[in-house]
Parts: C-alpha cells; sequence; structure tokens
C-alpha cells in the first residue's frame, strides 16, 4: 500500500461530515457513493450530537452569536469566545454537509427567537460585522432564504481597496483585512452556488483579487509575511485566515468556474506542500481557545484529518492543474 491509500485510508475512518468529502474530492467516488454517505451527517457522529443541542425555540446555547448571558453582570463570564451559539452552530453544520431538510422550520424559528447581540437586529438580516454576515448569508441560503439584501450589503460595503474589514463599521479602518475578506468571499461564494445569483461575483471577484495581489500571504506595501498567522494551519479555523484556508476557498471557485489556478497562489501552495508531514498528513495547530460543545479534531501537535484532507484536496487540485497547462 502507497503513502496516498494509507493517508486516504486513515482519513475515511472518520466521521461522515468528512468522509464524503474525502470521497468525493479525494478519491473520485460516484455521486450516489459520496451522497449516501453525506445523508449520514444529521443522523450520526458529528451532525447528529450538533443538532441534539439545538434549543427548542431554534438557537442555540440561547443566543445568537454569543451564548445567552455572556454579556450579563457587567462582562462577559468567559475570557475567551465560545463557538456554541447559532450562527457557528449553523456555519458547522453547513460547512459539514448537514441536509437543510434536517433542520425543518429552524429557519423560520429563528426568525421569530433570534437577534443579535448588536442592536437587537433581527438575525437574517445580519448586523454590522462583515464575518457574522458572511456566515449569517451562506447559512440563509442554505436554509432556503430570501438573502439577497444581505448579499448587496457586501457589494456596498467592499472598501477602497477591494476587500472588507469587520473593524470598518466602527470607524476603525479603512483598509481591508485578510480575515474579513476571505470570510466575504466564502460567504458570497456559497450564496451564488446555492441560488445561481450572480449579481455579487464581481464584488466576491475583487475580494479575490486582494488577496491575489497579496499572494494570500504578504503585505503589498512591504512584501513581507502579513502575520505568523497565516502559516498557523488549524481546524477548526472558525474566523481565522490562513493560506490553505484561503487556497481551499481558491480550489472552490476555480471549480464552480471552470477556471484554471491563478499563479499568484504559488507562494501560499508552496507554504502547505511545506507544512506536509513524511506520512502524507498535516499537524493540528494551536486550536483557538474558547468553549465548544464537543472536540472535532485532533489536539495540538497530532495529525489532522481536516487539514490532511484540505491540504491533500488543494495539492492534488494544484499538481493536477499544472500538469493539463504542461501538456
Amino acid at each position: 500500500m502507497d503513502l496516498d491509500d494509507r493517508v486516504h485510508d486513515w482519513l475515511l475512518d472518520s466521521d461522515p461530515a468528512l468522509r464524503w468529502q474525502v470521497e468525493r474530492d479525494l478519491l473520485a467516488a460516484p455521486a450516489a457513493q459520496w451522497e449516501a454517505t453525506r445523508s449520514e451527517v444529521t443522523r450520526a457522529g458529528f451532525g447528529a450530537r450538533l443538532l441534539a443541542h439545538q434549543d427548542a425555540d431554534g438557537r442555540w446555547a440561547g443566543g445568537a452569536h454569543f451564548p445567552g448571558g455572556f454579556f450579563d453582570s457587567g462582562g462577559p463570564a468567559e475570557r475567551d469566545q465560545p463557538w456554541v451559539a447559532t450562527s457557528w452552530s449553523l456555519k458547522d453544520l453547513r460547512e459539514w454537509g448537514a441536509d437543510a431538510a434536517a433542520l425543518g422550520d429552524t429557519a423560520a424559528r429563528l426568525a421569530e427567537s433570534c437577534r443579535w447581540e448588536y442592536d437587537d437586529l433581527p438575525f437574517w438580516g445580519g448586523e454590522v460585522d462583515v464575518c457574522i454576515n458572511a456566515f449569517t448569508l451562506a447559512s440563509g441560503a442554505w436554509l432556503g432564504l430570501d438573502m439577497s439584501a444581505l448579499a448587496r450589503w457586501f457589494v456596498e460595503h467592499r472598501l477602497d481597496d477591494g476587500g472588507w474589514n469587520c473593524e470598518a463599521e466602527e470607524g476603525d479602518s479603512v483598509r481591508s483585512s485578510f480575515h474579513s475578506t476571505l470570510n466575504a468571499v466564502r460567504g458570497l461564494l456559497y450564496y451564488e452556488r446555492r441560488t445561481g445569483d450572480a449579481s455579487v461575483r464581481e464584488a466576491r471577484h475583487g475580494g479575490e483579487e486582494y488577496l491575489l495581489r497579496r499572494r494570500l500571504m504578504f503585505r503589498e506595501s512591504t512584501g513581507m509575511l502579513v502575520g505568523d498567522f497565516v502559516t498557523e494551519f488549524v481546524y477548526p479555523n472558525r474566523h481565522r485566515y490562513s493560506a490553505l484556508a484561503a487556497l481551499d476557498h481558491f480550489r472552490e471557485a476555480a471549480l464552480f468556474e471552470g477556471a484554471a489556478p491563478d499563479a499568484r497562489l504559488t507562494d501560499a501552495v508552496d507554504a502547505v506542500r511545506a507544512a506536509r508531514q513524511a506520512d502524507g498528513t498535516w499537524l493540528q495547530g494551536r486550536t483557538l481557545p474558547g468553549r465548544t460543545w464537543f472536540a472535532v479534531d485532533a489536539p495540538e501537535g497530532e495529525p489532522s484529518r481536516w487539514l490532511t484532507l484540505m491540504g491533500t484536496r488543494v495539492l492534488d487540485w494544484w499538481d493536477s492543474a499544472s500538469v493539463l497547462l504542461n501538456d
């Protein structure tokens, strides 16, 4: 058995939320096979466990982006951002491939019961934070809601340099952020794929160009690495940027549009390749502190199935495209 086969077998010995993606993206299994595995997400493993934590009113942990009561008594009861409230739980279920139908009338219940901690705004209308709105846009589209108004918000709130920044709405920055821009373009891509609404494509391309001009890793002004976070790979990455998370998006966007990889991704690809271990795996980085419902990946320093899935499919895509371009 060669190295790739060993890695594939190790990845297949996993939760349905990961296994169906291995079958689809690494093994090119027939659609009927990976779709059958995907259908298990809400019946077993991570998806079923997370659905079991849902409140009767449709929320998780009694709050929108933070658990209920997080800001009571003059300040947060927890030092770190918890990852258990509604927006994070929906994001996880969607990214794991959960069937929206399994959530029943969740969208309607949230419209009735859930409001943002910021200004008590209605949940499905979004608020002012780019990352939160990106998660909401994608989750609403996934659950079949008309999210066109929130999609237009992204077009209207792009900064002059092409991207987005969560601090901009508070007047704290006029420059785009790697983190905010990646979350925005990921949300916009999911929205377009789910709805067929291409009216946001130009804005998404503008955000992607912001990252490409910086080769996904560097400051445009100095050419220096934008920060250590770029090469710190972790799953779940929540809202954080990394070269691997960005490449995973650019792979998905290129496949969706039938486009070849952009040469400006080369430095990021090299960084991902350099992090691959001799056994074909990627190691878990420093996990983000904060309360979770349960662990979904390896501890820090141990081989990560999720990062290995992402790293392998990014390199497979890049290397396959390079062979075709050089033929």
